[in-house]
């Protein structure tokens, strides 16, 4: 989005306070500032600008955080803390942007919710109060390392499936689990007492549907979460030859419709844009996102699908994913495309790219891929996956189509694990530079004045930058939520192609409301001549014009 100018009075101010306070061997450029709009320039693809990058940290069984082996700690708290920002710390050393933590795997929450028990991952018992808050310390660490947080929800799972079927067993859920206050709302699939059965809220029952949402939306209302996320969760995955028992549900809910399936979509369509709408009423910033499973229909049976045969969301899981980023029900959408590139007729990740590509093209609904860094090298799922490039040339693949804008990867403990070295091979080939979160300009913003440089000097650590930012709004609109840092070497004023891609983006920054912000480049070498520009960057990463340039020598 092109800022407008400011005001002439604006503008004199601003370059009044860059050109004050300033160390001698740093020097101002007081020419006009420079435009972030960058449309026309060469870029280059290995180094974009703006790129999600993320990985899911799972809590659902304990997968990815926090690990079952931190409930027994003596220290429990402080353990589960130093592993999520272990976490971090490879998030940013893998310069992510964002992070998608499951925050409600089991209608239970890892907050102190008013509406569901405590989540039985933090402690090992269901129900149990964990002694802190871990939502609020998961947003607070990830927005101080400057990454989105998106809380990951589960809509519909109320238990997973424990030995001899007692999965679907209500008496085993948390004392106070509305559950087990309203049984009516749930079914077991498969059938109680099946290997694999676990209990879900009935999608049909429009109560279930308001208390579900109500209950995720108390941490969008109580938290300063960045994105709600949805996975492919919707109705149960088929099992066997077991049908969903919903035929008395059906009967009474229909609201007209006479074919099941269709009633069945309706009402994953209605929990989709309402849910959508809800957290737009409350937080006009908060993006929301879903995961879907990455076919939605097959050619073969709709003109409309991919070349694909698998599985088909639209008629297994009740959830017509396309028709959600035609009507602009989500901001983005994260197709899970956990297949290889190949003749690989089920579903070829070089065949869904295109067809997700297509999809999304003349919407406002943003395109990232999910990746499966799970299978990359084992070799259960096939020597494709023992490749070590093989995910790295999913991310080649994807520059062809410029709707994709983004990866996020499948999971964290996978990513760590860097089987074959493949983390390594794709953070080096397309991760190389930090990015910027994609700006989304469909939702509400107000422009950034840009920041005003008040020192550069050199330290015995390298480079110290610090600025001011002028204010231009109260609340998350006009307000600078980050920085982003750009250093070029030698002296003289950039052009403006200079900012279109990350080729000289050192660093992002999370702001410091109300105070002087400070940098410290402690990659500058010493003896050489360095250029730095400063922008301001709002909770959308819409971002301002670049200040006057300082030089370092």
């Amino acid at each position: 989005m092109k800022a407008p100018r400011l005001s002439a009075a604006g503008l004199a101010v601003a370059l009044l306070g860059a050109l004050v306070a300033t160390p001698a061997p740093a020097t101002a450029d007081p020419s006009p500032t420079l435009s972030t709009d960058t449309s026309t320039c060469d870029t280059d693809p290995a180094t974009p600008k703006r790129q999600f990058r993320a990985m899911w940290i799972s809590s659902v069984v304990n997968i990815d955080w926090p690990t079952k082996a931190s409930q027994t700690a003596p220290d429990r708290t402080a353990v589960q803390k130093a592993e999520y920002l272990g976490w971090l710390d490879l998030a940013e050393r893998l310069n992510h942007n964002a992070v998608v933590v499951q925050v409600r795997p089991t209608a239970d929450a890892f907050w102190p919710s008013p509406y569901e028990p405590w989540s039985e991952y933090l402690t090992g018992v269901r129900g149990q109060d964990p002694g802190w808050d871990p939502l609020a310390f998961l947003v607070d660490e990830a927005h101080k390392r400057n990454l989105e947080f998106h809380a990951w929800f589960n809509p519909y799972r109320v238990s997973m499936p424990a030995p001899g079927g007692a999965g679907a067993d209500v008496n085993q859920l948390a004392p106070n689990h509305p559950a087990r206050q309203h049984p009516d709302w749930t079914f077991a699939y498969p059938p109680a007492g099946v290997a694999g059965s676990r209990l879900y809220y009935n999608p049909g029952i429009p109560e279930v549907r308001a208390f579900v949402q109500t209950a995720m939306l108390d941490a969008v209302k109580r938290y300063d979460v960045d994105g709600v996320h949805f996975d492919d969760y919707f109705y149960p995955y088929p099992s066997g030859t077991h049908q969903v028992p919903d035929d008395a549900t059906f009967a009474q809910y229909n609201r007209g419709f006479t074919d099941k399936a269709d009633w069945r979509r309706d009402n994953i369509d209605l929990l989709v844009r309402e849910m959508g709408e809800q957290v737009k009423a409350v937080k006009p910033w908060v993006k929301f996102g879903v995961s879907p499973f990455g076919i939605w229909r097959n050619k073969s049976v709709d003109p409309l699908g991919s070349d694909t045969t698998g599985s088909q969301s639209y008629d297994i899981i009740s959830a017509d994913t396309r028709k959600w980023v035609k009507e602009e029900w989500i901001d983005y959408v994260v197709p899970q495309l956990y297949w290889y590139i190949g003749q690989y007729p089920a579903a070829d990740y070089a065949r869904l790219v295109p067809w997700w590509a297509e999809t999304v093209r003349g919407t406002k609904v943003q395109l990232y891929i999910g990746q499966a860094d799970y299978k990359s090298g084992d070799p259960a799922y096939g020597s494709f996956w023992m490749n070590p490039n093989e995910l790295s040339n999913h991310l080649t693949l994807n520059r062809s189509y410029p709707e994709v804008l983004g990866n996020v990867h499948f999971s964290a403990v996978q990513v760590k694990a860097n089987r074959l070295g493949a983390t390594d091979i794709y953070a080096a080939e397309h991760y190389s530079k930090p990015a910027l979160v994609p700006a989304m300009p469909h939702l509400a913003a107000k422009p950034l004045l840009f920041p005003v440089v008040t020192g550069a000097s050199r330290t015995d650590d390298g480079v110290r930058l610090s600025w001011r930012q002028p204010a231009n709004g109260v609340g998350p609109l006009g307000t600078a939520t980050s920085y982003a840092i750009y250093r070029f070497d030698g002296a003289g004023r950039p052009d403006g192609c200079a900012l279109a891609d990350a080729t000289h983006l050192v660093d992002t920054v999370r702001a410091t409301p109300g105070a002087v912000q400070s940098w410290l480049d402690r990659t500058a070498e010493p003896g050489r001549t360095y250029t730095y520009l400063v922008t301001a960057l709002d909770r959308l990463s819409n971002e301002s014009p670049a200040g006057p340039a300082r030089v370092v020598r």
